[in-house]
């Protein structure tokens, strides 16, 4: 005698972009990793954990979008490449500019930070959606670019 399996009920979904406020960007455009700088850094300066933002781009880079990827601890800060590109198909972005704070105050990129930059690179080329810099800020308003270093 056979088994009758039951059925299985299957969600219908539907994904929205929830904007929580906005901000006036008077350059208009990302032209420079001092520029994208200058965007995040009241976002990320003071802050006494590792916070990692996103500031998804359109074709003429200008920024389109700010969002918060993950809040960690005092020296790292958990990163998945799912998690931004989640958002970033949501947001219909061409490209990505990644910022992080390092709150020692030192900019200088960890290993892990050059190998999640890598993984992240990688999983972008794949999507379509290219990672255009990532910027690690300290203190004093200095910051260290990937690009600027030539890491991506």
């Amino acid at each position: 005698m056979k088994k009758q399996m039951q059925a299985k009920r299957v969600d219908i979904v539907k994904i929205k972009m929830v904007k929580e406020s906005s901000i006036l960007y008077a350059k208009r455009r990302i032209n420079s990793p001092s520029d994208g700088v200058d965007l995040v850094k009241d976002f990320l300066e003071g802050e006494d954990r590792e916070c990692f933002l996103a500031v998804f781009v359109n074709t003429k880079n200008e920024p389109t979008a700010i969002h918060t990827v993950s809040i960690g601890t005092l020296n790292a800060s958990l990163i998945h490449p799912r998690e931004l590109f989640k958002v970033a198909i949501n947001a219909n972005s061409s490209g990505i500019l990644l910022f992080h704070n390092h709150p020692s105050g030192d900019p200088t990129p960890s290993q892990e930070d050059i190998s999640i930059t890598k993984r992240l690179v990688e999983a972008g080329n794949i999507m379509g959606i290219k990672i255009l810099d990532h910027c690690i800020l300290g203190d004093n308003s200095k910051f260290y670019s990937f690009k600027e270093n030539n890491l991506i």
